[in-house]
């Protein structure tokens, strides 16, 4: 059975891009799931000293490990002001230095999620132009926004924005 990984870019615990990626995550069939959490891979803040002078977290070589252990990944991420989380962004520089090829060329269903109307626009075109520098493997890509307005009991409401995901989601499993 195929093994996919899934996580949010925020730390926030009630994070909208978690209950996301958690949806997306359970629309893919005849896979074995596992919901990685950023707050799992709390590490300092990576400068190059740090890195120099007491080498990898464990973390950032546990987080590499389950991306090199899975057959696909599907990432939502957080915006905040534009970019990635601060908490995304950090786990991220660590896993690149770990790994250079950070994604491994493993198949990737990349979705931003927020509030407003341009859900995570921004930091979507942000990693579409940046992960595949880290050698992911974007086969698919989805945009929701207005999460409150659109989501409820654990899943999308709006029915074209669910066709939208569901067409995603079919991209990505054709790709495992």
């Amino acid at each position: 059975m195929k093994h996919i990984i899934a996580f949010a870019g925020s730390n926030s615990s009630t994070s909208i891009n978690k209950q996301l990626v958690t949806y997306a995550s359970q629309l893919v069939d005849d896979v074995k799931v596992t919901i990685l959490d950023l707050n799992d891979f709390e590490m300092p803040i990576y400068s190059f000293d740090r890195d120099s002078n007491t080498g990898f977290p464990k973390e950032a070589v546990d987080f590499i490990a389950h991306i090199k252990n899975a057959d696909g990944i599907i990432i939502s991420l957080a915006e905040h002001n534009g970019a990635y989380s601060a908490a995304f962004k950090n786990v991220f520089d660590w896993a690149s230095r770990v790994e250079p090829k950070t994604f491994l060329d493993k198949p990737m269903l990349l979705m931003a999620s927020s509030p407003g109307g341009r859900g995570g626009a921004s930091v979507l075109e942000m990693a579409s132009d940046r992960f595949p520098r880290h050698f992911a493997n974007i086969v698919g890509k989805f945009s929701f926004p207005l999460f409150n307005d659109n989501f409820s009991d654990g899943k999308i409401t709006n029915e074209d924005l669910n066709n939208q995901l569901l067409t995603e989601v079919k991209q990505f499993q054709n790709s495992l």
